[in-house]
This record gives C-alpha cells, structure tokens and sequence, in this order.
C-alpha cells in the first residue's frame, strides 16, 4: 500500500504552489517525519515532511506549479 504525498491546504487564497527542491531523490528510503520536499507559494516557502516510512517515488519534478490537493509523489 502507498501513502500519496499532496500539495496542503496553506490558507484560503492560495490554490497551487511550486516544488522548489526534491530533499531525497527518488528512490530513496524515507522516514516518517523526514523533510522531503519544498514548495513556495506567493506568500511563504515551507518544507513538506514524508507522511509515512518507505521508499519515495516522485511524481512531479522542481520547477513545476502544482495545485492544492495534486499528487507530487508517493511512498511505497
């Protein structure tokens, strides 16, 4: 079973967000609350922590804008 890794919810006006920088490179092994991934959105740049342990697949790659709710990858 895989656990999705989504672009959040960051405050009502933002609707999509740019992954600035893979932290782990895609086939990496992950803990539970490893930083992984960070995005900037016109207001703030955050880092997004692995939701579950396993190994990371990436879905989408830096530079790309990415909506609330997408999936950037998984972990396996």
């Amino acid at each position: 079973m895989s656990t999705q890794i989504l672009i959040p919810q960051l405050g009502t006006e933002i609707t999509e967000a740019e992954i600035t920088e893979w932290l782990v490179k895609d086939g990496a092994t992950v803990a539970l609350g490893d930083p992984i991934l960070s995005i900037s959105t016109t207001k703030m740049a955050i880092d997004i922590e692995a939701p579950a342990s396993g190994v990371l697949t990436i879905k989408m790659t830096e530079g790309d804008l990415a909506p609330v709710g997408a999936v950037v990858g998984e972990i396996a």
